[in-house]
């Protein structure tokens, strides 16, 4: 490591990783703090609580805000939510250069929500409390995407260990909803967010995303006729109609996974393109014909598809295939999401795949992912250049998910250097 930078210098790139590691034990401390909160759909208030208080503690701006749905309901991007926004809140951290920007602006975004944990007794300890073993720590959220905003934290933490903060304005989101909406992510859009680059260190595994697909969430309830099992024939069981259904959807998931339906972006990908049936319920007694079921439906798409098209074909499978009789019934609550696509050759791209290749000494390679992320307001509706890139981690959306806490690390070294190289440095005080 070099002399502790005077007033009269800048640090150097080895300075700043010097910092960056120098930061890790509390990074690790933090990602507990935040894994120990569960803060699945509605419930993030806790873990909103924690960052204000971190975004605090470095001296930024702090601004938490509620989504407003009337304000942002007409806008490109909206999704129709699962649940009320009373109560639950973005949090910003603003960091302003004191004597006006000289470098370029920057967004480092992250959600703090999480998905439920599912069978919490297959999990090897509870999944609100964090274990780290063999350089891992695991736990709901702890790699999607918790260790992501730690990351961009321990950044920011290490240039002002150095006495440094960004020559341009950065803005820390923490926000609500990717994980079934992305509203929190369009309500900061909405607020006037905007940057000359945005990064979400999504656990990409040190990726940087090129493309990602459109999402779009289907619910779809089923009417059939009641009946005593005595004389199953006088009724229609609408459980078992889910099954013709479900066989017509995959029959229009191949399709669509077709090489002459490919977009470029994913022509080397071996089967982008996922119906996903998440959840079903019916029925209502075991001697009873069911007469109702409901199922949701995820359902996959390239960037660039109509979607009212994806509505449109997606609709017609499912009624072609329902059985004669059966009540259908689709509507849309969760995910209205196109897909996206970030050009490698952006400047912003291109310096971020020379400072993971100047950390992690090999170059990065690119990502066409086969999901969805809050990237896509700030490429679509917010002019402003992004990209994930992020730890490794294992088990996202599944049991005992963790995160490498090397892997972690490396990302707050790549973006405590990129922060440097694209915002530029000004002394604090």
């Amino acid at each position: 490591m070099t002399d502790t930078p005077t007033a009269d210098t800048l640090p150097t790139d080895a300075d700043i990783l010097a910092a960056a590691d120098a930061e890790q034990a509390e990074a690790v401390e933090l990602l507990k703090d935040l894994v120990r909160e569960p803060s699945t759909l509605g419930n993030e208030g806790g873990a909103q609580d924690i960052m204000a208080g971190v975004f605090g503690s470095l001296g930024l701006t702090v601004d938490r805000f509620e989504v407003d749905l009337n304000a942002i309901s007409h806008l490109p991007g909206f999704s129709p939510p699962l649940v009320d926004y009373s109560g639950r809140e973005n949090v910003v951290g603003i960091s302003r250069p004191a004597g006006g920007a000289k470098g370029r602006s920057l967004i480092l975004n992250g959600h703090i929500d999480v998905v439920p944990v599912g069978n919490e007794a297959a999990w090897s300890n509870p999944p609100f409390h964090p274990v780290v073993r063999d350089g891992r720590l695991y736990g709901r959220g702890s790699g999607d995407m918790k260790a992501g905003i730690v990351a961009y934290v321990a950044a920011m933490r290490a240039l002002a260990r150095l006495g440094y903060r960004p020559a341009a304005d950065v803005f820390l989101q923490s926000v609500i909803e990717e994980e079934c909406t992305g509203n929190g992510a369009l309500s900061c859009l909405h607020r006037g967010y905007r940057a000359d680059a945005a990064i979400i260190p999504e656990p990409f595994n040190h990726s940087l995303m090129t493309a990602q697909l459109g999402v779009m969430w289907f619910t779809v309830d089923l009417a059939g006729k009641p009946a005593h099992v005595l004389d199953t024939s006088a009724g229609s069981n609408a459980i078992e109609a889910v099954h013709p259904i479900l066989r017509g959807l995959k029959e229009l998931e191949a399709r669509w996974n077709e090489p002459t339906h490919r977009h470029p972006a994913y022509e080397g990908h071996a089967h982008p393109i996922n119906f996903n049936l998440g959840r079903i319920q019916g029925g209502d007694w075991p001697s009873s014909v069911p007469a109702t079921c409901r199922f949701d439906l995820r359902v996959g798409f390239f960037p660039g598809a109509d979607m009212d098209q994806v509505k449109a074909e997606v609709e017609a499978a499912i009624r072609q295939h329902a059985p004669e009789g059966m009540g259908v019934t689709i509507s849309y609550r969760g995910f209205q999401a196109e897909g996206a696509v970030m050009d490698p050759d952006w400047p912003m791209m291109k310096e971020l795949a020379a400072v993971h290749e100047a950390v992690a000494g090999s170059p990065i390679e690119h990502l066409a992912s086969t999901a969805t992320t809050d990237a896509r307001f700030f490429v679509l509706y917010g002019d402003t250049p992004a990209t994930c890139y992020g730890p490794e981690a294992d088990s996202i959306h599944g049991i005992d998910e963790s995160v490498g806490l090397e892997s972690m690390a490396t990302v707050s070294r790549v973006l405590a250097l990129f922060i440097a190289r694209w915002c530029g440095l000004e002394r604090i005080g």
